[in-house]
């Protein structure tokens, strides 16, 4: 066993370099969920400034900097998620706020991940890689791993965001079509003093049995406050391929 171990790790430092540093979320998984090529790819090229392509997306845009709490339901491809991680950028890098938190609940879509290996974080990885996605693009992958380490950026799954209350922060709470009405009120009343909370979700492809998802009717009762914002996005906002809003508006 002690000369297959050495073998693996001769071999994982040849990969990945002995001075490879990755998040203590996966510190002892061979899987990088930022990929062993992100930081080539993306610090080269990552996007520091971003405007929006749409009505809707200029509303959502708005919405966030007028806004401690932005609720932002709309159909896939209408940039919710990535709209709502560069305004988390903007205003760290702007110094409005310390952290950004970042959360998504853990639904399986009728694929099974419980043969992954490693502890709880490992695990929500996968359902992460979006998030992931969005924050290297917006800062390159060198400085995501490092905020990752640093606690800078922080990945809090729905479950343990009881009883926290986040100061200072920014908080991302992405596909929340899959948080029940309870769920989302527990994360709804973690908001702390000068933090801003996004929560996104498209109503329409909950992965929750019918009438289980609270994000519909969060929506609609919050509606009413004025110090809230609700922005509806549709397929008209929708920047994937154009056959994107063509499928969604029959199937």
């Amino acid at each position: 066993m002690a000369k297959k171990s050495r073998r693996q790790l001769k071999q994982q430092q040849q990969k990945f370099g002995s001075g490879h540093n990755v998040s203590p979320m996966f510190k002892d998984s061979e899987w990088d969920p930022l990929g062993s090529n992100i930081d080539n790819n993306r610090d080269k090229s990552y996007m520091k400034t971003v405007k929006p392509r749409s009505d809707g997306q200029k509303e959502f845009m708005e919405a966030i900097q007028e806004h401690n709490l932005t609720v932002a339901t709309g159909p896939a491809g209408t940039g919710k998620t990535y709209l709502a991680i560069c305004a988390a950028v903007d205003a760290l890098e702007s110094g409005e706020i310390e952290r950004i938190i970042l959360s998504r609940p853990a639904m399986e879509a009728g694929e099974s991940l419980g043969f992954l290996p490693g502890d709880m974080h490992e695990k929500m990885a996968p359902y992460l890689r979006p998030l992931f996605d969005c924050l290297g693009d917006r800062m390159g992958g060198k400085r995501v791993k490092q905020y990752l380490d640093d606690g800078t950026i922080e990945i809090a799954p729905v479950g343990f965001m009881r009883g926290r209350t986040l100061n200072n922060a920014f908080v991302v709470i992405d596909e929340a079509q899959n948080c029940t009405y309870q769920q989302l009120k527990m994360l709804l009343s973690r908001l702390g003093w000068n933090s801003t909370m996004v929560v996104t979700g498209d109503p329409d492809q909950s992965d929750l049995l019918e009438g289980i998802s609270g994000l519909a009717e969060i929506s609609k009762r919050l509606d009413y406050l004025e110090n809230v914002a609700v922005v509806r996005l549709d397929q008209e906002d929708i920047v994937r391929h154009p056959l994107v809003a063509e499928m969604l508006e029959v199937l």
